[in-house]
């Protein structure tokens, strides 16, 4: 018997953009149904779409090579919510315990209440962790403890109002795709490479993207600060680009040769590329490492922001495209003074597609996976037509996303004969509408 129903899912990175389509079963274990990549061009910039038009016909592409992978029509996709004006914020709230015991309700409201919080020229995106405090004494299960009051504190994901304006205009101006709910990269990305021990000892986790480095901070298991550096991968083969080479040749040039550490200058090498003047090495990774320590600088002020510089137990852990250069692990130990692990998404959660495992620039894509719920399946509908008897049936189409629904005309025949049933309709569609640490015009 075929099995029906799927979960898709887009990341929209600088560089590329990424879509995997899976499924989970009961134990929230993975099983990659298929996956694909389109080159951004230009048409997202440090995590958000720059140009409308251009992002709506990569993702319809995208889509359809999905579609046509897995022979199956989707309806609805997980989008990545990012952007350099994201970041944490804190947010308390506290309340008197009448009943003398913290009750299930009690923190319901309490989660409302962050819920509903609204910062001043900003946007309350998702409320990502919170810890609490019964009568001043941290509490983790807060349900059925006594005490007088509770207090909660919630760390919140914020980014300026407009974020989402233009990923929706995107999807909307060239595809029929519903948006089942935005996902914040970041978090999905920590949720699938990072280990429990790892969150209450306290680490420093780095996604190295093309446009973009996030830096998320974990102590006591909870996310205690999460920010979005403005520079990335793609700002080091700019870089060098000045040594006289095209962007594609800086590019593989990068891959290739360049080095984040050295111990010795490196030779003059003979270059690839016909046209082009040969490059001394030690150059080239002169120019990644002015561009990296730029970048450090950022990470060392923000984890020294963060309150919680040396008590960092796990250390630094990176993943991501840009975590593939070469010796950036040894450079960033040198530099932070830090342990440094490479991560990719535990092959625990995912039972198949090793080349996806293994390649950092999907964990983030893979998180969201993890993440996402709602069925994305566009399930073609079968309906009988009114005039045909049960032995006699001819069949109209209709489709939707999700679970099945009933045929408006068959309904309105039940609800003749039933008429004490009123039950039935269409299920809508729930969309979570979650851009500034760093306040650039290129934020758009």
């Amino acid at each position: 018997m075929t099995q029906t129903g799927f979960l898709a899912v887009i990341d929209l990175g600088t560089s590329r953009i990424k879509g995997v389509v899976g499924r989970k079963n009961e134990n929230g274990v993975i099983s990659v149904m298929a996956s694909g990549t389109i080159d951004s061009v230009s048409s997202v910039r440090r995590g958000m779409v720059y140009n409308i038009e251009q992002a709506g016909a990569n993702i319809q592409r995208l889509v359809m090579m999905l579609e046509n992978s897995i022979g199956r029509k989707i309806g609805s996709v997980y989008v990545s919510l990012a952007g350099q004006s994201l970041h944490t914020m804190e947010f308390n709230e506290m309340q008197q315990l009448s009943s003398g015991m913290v009750t299930d309700e009690v923190v319901k409201q309490l989660r409302k209440s962050a819920e509903k919080f609204q910062p001043e020229m900003k946007r309350n995106y998702r409320v990502a962790d919170a810890e609490y405090y019964i009568d001043d004494k941290p509490e983790r299960s807060p349900v059925g403890v006594t005490g007088a009051q509770i207090e909660a504190g919630f760390e919140l994901i914020v980014g300026r109002p407009n974020l989402l304006t233009n990923i929706q205009k995107s999807i909307s101006s060239k595809t029929e795709l519903k948006i089942a709910d935005y996902i914040v990269g970041a978090t999905a990305s920590a949720e699938i490479a990072l280990n429990e021990e790892e969150k209450e000892l306290g680490c420093a986790y780095l996604d190295f993207g093309a446009g973009t480095t996030t830096l998320s901070v974990y102590k006591n298991g909870i996310l205690r600060r999460m920010v979005v550096i403005p520079f990335g991968g793609k700002n080091l083969t700019k870089d060098i680009c000045a040594l006289n080479f095209t962007e594609n040749d800086a590019e593989q040039l990068k891959i290739k040769f360049g080095k984040a550490f050295e111990n010795q200058d490196g030779p003059l090498f003979s270059s690839p590329f016909s046209t082009k003047p040969d490059i001394d090495l030690a150059e080239l990774n002169k120019v990644i490492g002015m561009r990296l320590d730029e970048i450090t600088a950022n990470i060392k002020e923000q984890i020294s922001l963060s309150g919680y510089e040396g008590q960092l137990g796990a250390g630094l852990i990176i993943t991501g495209g840009g975590s593939q250069l070469r010796n950036l692990d040894l450079y960033l130990t040198q530099k932070l003074k830090l342990s440094v692990r490479k991560a990719l998404a535990k092959k625990t959660l995912v039972n198949n597609a090793p080349e996806l495992i293994n390649d950092p620039s999907f964990t983030q894509v893979l998180g969201m996976l993890l993440t996402a719920q709602e069925d994305c399946e566009l399930v073609r509908v079968e309906s009988m037509d009114e005039s045909e008897s049960e032995d006699n049936r001819s069949f109209t189409g209709g489709w939707f996303s999700g679970n099945k629904k009933k045929n408006p005309k068959t309904e309105k025949k039940e609800k003749k004969a039933k008429p004490e049933k009123k039950e039935g309709g269409f299920i809508s569609t729930m969309e979570n509408v979650f851009g500034n640490i760093f306040t650039e015009e290129d934020d758009e």
